[in-house]
C-alpha cells in the first residue's frame, strides 16, 4: 500500500533525454527507485504535461496509454520509442468529482494518450510501464492561480497513492535551441532567472510565484509562452499551502533548458 505521496515538478527537456547521457537523465533514471522506497510504489501517476492544452480541463481514460510522437525532425530511434502503462478511469472519474466540487469543470478523454511531456519522464523514471497513468490538460490563458487551483482540488488524490506530476521545463526559450550543444553552458540570465524562481520555491513565496511573471528576472524571456512553466503550479497546489519544497536536481541542457525538479510534500 503506497504512503502519501509528494507532489512533483519535472522539467522533460528534449525529447531526445532517453537516448543522450545527461545529468538530467541520469536524475530521472534514479526518481522512480527515490520515490518507490521513500513513499512506496504509486498506486496512479496523474501528469499535468505541458503539451497537452485545452479550452477547460480534461481528464485522459483510455484503458491502455499509447505513446504520441508529437514532435518532428529528430532520428528513427526517437519514434520506435514505445511507452504503453494501462490507463486509469476511475483514476479520471474521481479527478472529474473532484473538481466539480471545487467549482472547475472537466471533461473526459477516454481516446488520448501520453504525449511526450509525460511518457519522456515516465520511461526513465518507471520503465516497466507497470504503473497506471492519466493526464490532465493545462489551460495557457488561465495563468498560475487558476493551475493552483486545480491542483489544490486534486490534493486528495495524494492519500491514494496518486502521484501528482507537473511536467515542462525550467526555462523554455526556444528561439535559441537550434545550434546548441547539449552541454553548452547557462546564460546570465538563465541563472538569474533560475535563481529567482528556485529561492521563491524554497521559501514558499507563493504570492511572488503566482505573480512571477511581474516578478522574476527575465520572466518573458525565459517563457515566451507559460505553457512549460504553468505545470509547477498543478504541483505547488497539490502540495498544499504548508508543503516543505525540495529542490531534487539542478542541471542545463543546450544552454538554455534549465531541467531542474522540485518536490512538495
Amino acid at each position: 500500500m503506497s504512503a502519501r505521496q509528494p507532489t512533483l515538478f519535472l522539467s522533460h527537456g528534449s525529447p531526445m533525454l532517453p537516448l543522450m547521457k545527461t545529468e538530467a537523465g541520469d536524475f530521472l533514471a534514479g526518481l522512480g527507485p527515490w520515490i518507490d522506497g521513500h513513499f512506496g510504489k504509486p498506486s496512479a501517476i496523474l501528469v499535468a504535461s505541458a503539451h497537452w492544452e485545452t479550452a477547460e480541463p480534461t481528464v485522459s481514460a483510455p484503458a491502455v496509454n499509447a505513446t504520441i510522437h508529437d514532435f518532428a525532425g529528430f532520428p528513427r530511434a526517437l519514434f520506435d520509442l514505445r511507452y504503453n502503462p494501462p490507463g486509469d478511469p476511475t483514476l479520471a472519474e474521481r479527478v472529474s468529482d473532484l473538481l466539480c466540487a471545487a467549482g472547475l469543470p472537466c471533461r473526459t478523454d477516454r481516446e488520448r494518450g501520453l504525449d511526450h511531456g509525460a511518457w519522456v519522464p515516465l520511461l526513465m523514471a518507471w520503465p516497466d510501464a507497470d504503473i497506471p497513468v492519466a493526464q490532465i490538460s493545462l489551460q495557457r490563458g488561465l495563468g498560475p492561480a487558476h493551475h493552483a487551483q486545480v491542483g489544490a482540488a486534486l490534493r486528495p488524490l495524494r492519500d491514494a497513492g496518486v502521484l501528482i506530476v507537473g511536467s515542462g521545463s525550467w526555462t523554455h526559450d526556444l528561439r535559441r535551441f537550434r545550434g546548441q550543444a547539449v552541454d553548452a553552458p547557462e546564460t546570465p540570465d538563465i541563472a538569474a532567472f533560475s535563481g529567482w524562481m528556485d529561492k521563491a520555491v524554497l521559501e514558499s513565496r507563493r504570492c511572488d510565484l503566482l505573480t512571477y511573471r511581474n516578478k522574476a528576472p527575465f520572466a518573458a524571456e525565459e517563457h515566451p509562452t507559460e505553457e512549460h512553466l504553468l505545470p509547477l503550479f498543478v504541483a505547488l497546489g497539490a502540495g498544499g499551502p504548508d508543503a516543505r519544497a525540495e529542490n531534487l536536481h539542478r542541471s542545463t541542457t543546450y544552454g538554455v533548458l534549465r531541467m531542474d525538479a522540485y518536490a512538495f510534500r
